[in-house]
């Protein structure tokens, strides 16, 4: 006989996150609120390794789009009267900027524009690579947009808990 699903309390809340387990599984269990933002993830308050910004991941977000489409204006004239043409400018802006995203992301764990900001992506398990399928579902994530926005208390989005990984200062 299979035990109740309640026997695994700490599983499903890991899984779905701090929203479906309650208020008390939001603050840490205990009531408490985190002093600051990585804390209940053993992170450091200020500095390298601590927990990155919203404002720093937007940036970075902005300046890789930027530089998707600057790379994409090498191989293709942008023209705004030609809506045709700016549809295939922008699907293929869409392809560069995920082909920027998730191979850097897969292998050094933060894209031109993270690195620019001096954040990155990192493992909680402590694996020194992000890996492919964590970037994919990152990028892909993050296309969607909103489960990139929504963050709990720890600073950590959707598709970071999803993934299993923080995004956090390298300086």
């Amino acid at each position: 006989m299979r035990p109740a699903p309640a026997a695994y309390p700490g599983r499903v809340a890991r899984w779905t996150g701090e929203w479906l387990s309650g208020p008390n599984a939001a603050l840490g269990g205990d009531g408490e609120p985190p002093r600051w933002r990585g804390e209940r993830l053993g992170l450091p308050e200020s500095g390298a390794g601590a927990v990155a910004g919203g404002g720093a991941r937007l940036l970075a977000l902005v300046l890789d789009l930027v530089l998707a489409s600057l790379v994409t204006s090498l191989f293709m004239r942008p023209d705004l009267q030609d809506s045709a043409l700016m549809q295939s400018y922008n699907l293929w802006a869409g392809v560069v900027w995920a082909v920027l995203t998730v191979v850097p992301v897969t292998f050094f764990g933060f894209t031109p524009g993270m690195a620019a900001l001096g954040i990155r992506v990192a493992r909680l398990d402590g694996a020194a690579m992000v890996g492919g399928w964590r970037a994919f579902v990152r990028a892909v994530l993050t296309f969607l947009i909103i489960p990139a926005v929504l963050r709990n208390l720890d600073g950590r989005s959707w598709l970071d808990r999803l993934t299993g990984t923080v995004v956090i200062r390298m300086r």
